[in-house]
């Protein structure tokens, strides 16, 4: 059976590694991206099946690429793993077609399940978030 080819996306390489071990029990981790410049270079090249993209990264963020990939017509599955929890960047994330928001303290918990909704064409919020959000 063949694995869920995965790029990810952060600034931040040490967690890029974490999230690349976090992921290879179930997923091929294919690529790395530190930006949204080479995210989008990357996930051209390689066709992922899931793009798992930070929000705010150098040169332009991941909405942006995002964005920019759908005006492409690149339309591979995107889970955001960020640190922002408020409404506003998750409906930004939405409005661009992503499928999974998951917030970064809760990587370990909701990172896997994201892309195993991802995969079954499924949207997931981290539920803390969710809960938070029912709140407002």
């Amino acid at each position: 059976m063949n694995r869920p080819r995965v790029l990810l996306a952060d600034d931040n390489k040490i967690l890029t590694e974490r999230v690349s071990e976090h992921l290879s029990s179930s997923f091929d981790v294919v690529g790395i991206a530190h930006d949204g410049h080479d995210l989008i270079s990357e996930a051209s090249r390689l066709a992922p099946d899931v793009i798992v993209a930070d929000i705010t990264m150098p040169i332009i963020t991941g909405v942006e690429a995002v964005h920019e990939l759908r005006a492409a017509g690149l339309a591979t599955r995107v889970v955001f793993l960020t640190i922002h929890s408020e409404h506003e960047f998750l409906q930004a994330c939405l409005d661009e077609g992503a499928v999974g928001y998951v917030v970064k303290s809760h990587m370990n918990t909701d990172l896997i399940p994201a892309l195993n909704s991802a995969m079954a064409g499924k949207v997931f919020v981290s539920p803390s978030l969710s809960v938070s959000e029912r709140h407002l």
